[in-house]
């Protein structure tokens, strides 16, 4: 039952995640926000490790690789989005360029991992980026809610590459590390590492209305547990390429939710750009879905 619906729902609550930052954001700076976030969800999972310590101690084996795994899959995607998200970029922007990492997983676990990549991914990948040109560029330099800034956009791809990253990680180490014990050394260390950048370059500046605990409520239970959580039993299950595939249907999740949320404007622009970038994506991992990983 779970292997059967474990996609569909991986995509509704990652897609969540760019509606949950952008509602959250207002009323706390980001890394603040995450390094919040990211303790409150740590602390969690040691207090239920506390009770399961004979089947998932934490040991010094599991601490440098589960670090690693949380300073990308973590701090630096979920840094890199938030900040783009404070910086006034669209749920929509955010979520398309993150649709990019099935395309950058599928290179990187060919190169990594030993997972097979067909010389069609190369196109995929320069039809990936034409789309996601097509939705960008014209909204560069603009003014008003549907412009994006420089800095946003390079932010979103420090997460993209983050998130790649961690990805890739995960695969190669996860499989000898138990899931809460380096779940919860990932998010303490992204806490501590996003903590740190707070500290050297933002202002303590938070107002705990009902809106920020409930965005922070929903991103610690439903992302940070549910949806990592689910990403780690889908990579357990299939190939990167495979499980990263599934990123590429969060951007018109993300775009009919942050719609309604927050009467974001789905032009024709976006909705061609955006289906450019799919069968973009889909022109890299579709002959892949079915390869076994290396490892």
């Amino acid at each position: 039952m779970l292997k059967r619906f474990a996609p569909a729902f991986f995509v509704l609550l990652w897609s969540t995640g760019f509606i949950g930052a952008k509602y959250g954001i207002p009323y706390s700076p980001p890394f603040y926000f995450l390094s919040i976030r990211m303790a409150i969800a740590a602390l969690l999972l040691f207090i239920a490790i506390s009770f399961l310590h004979k089947t998932q101690p934490i040991t010094r084996s599991i601490i440098g690789p589960s670090t690693l795994i949380g300073l990308t899959l973590h701090g630096a995607y979920l840094g890199g989005f938030f900040f783009a998200v404070s910086r006034g970029a669209p749920a929509m922007i955010t979520a398309l360029i993150a649709s990019l990492q099935p395309v950058l997983v599928s290179l990187f676990a060919a190169r990594f991992l030993g997972e097979a990549l067909r010389a069609r991914a190369v196109a995929g990948l320069l039809l990936g980026l034409l789309g996601l040109v097509v939705v960008v560029s014209p909204r560069i330099g603009m003014t008003g809610v549907d412009s994006v800034s420089v800095i946003s956009i390079a932010a979103c791809f420090i997460g993209l590459l983050g998130g790649t990253t961690g990805t890739i990680l995960q695969k190669k180490f996860g499989g000898a590390i138990p899931t809460l014990a380096g779940t919860s050394i990932q998010f303490a260390a992204t806490s501590l590492a996003l903590f740190t950048l707070a500290l050297l370059f933002e202002k303590p500046e938070i107002n705990w209305t009902i809106q920020f605990v409930g965005a922070l409520a929903w991103l610690i239970l439903a992302l940070s547990f549910g949806a990592i959580l689910l990403l780690f039993y889908l990579l357990s299950q299939s190939s990167a390429a495979s499980v990263s595939s599934l990123y590429y249907l969060v951007p018109p999740a993300t775009a009919i939710e942050a719609y309604f949320f927050f009467d974001e404007r789905i032009t024709l622009v976006s909705i061609i750009g955006g289906l450019i970038t799919v069968v973009g994506v889909w022109l890299v991992v579709s002959k892949q879905k079915e390869t076994p990983s290396a490892i």
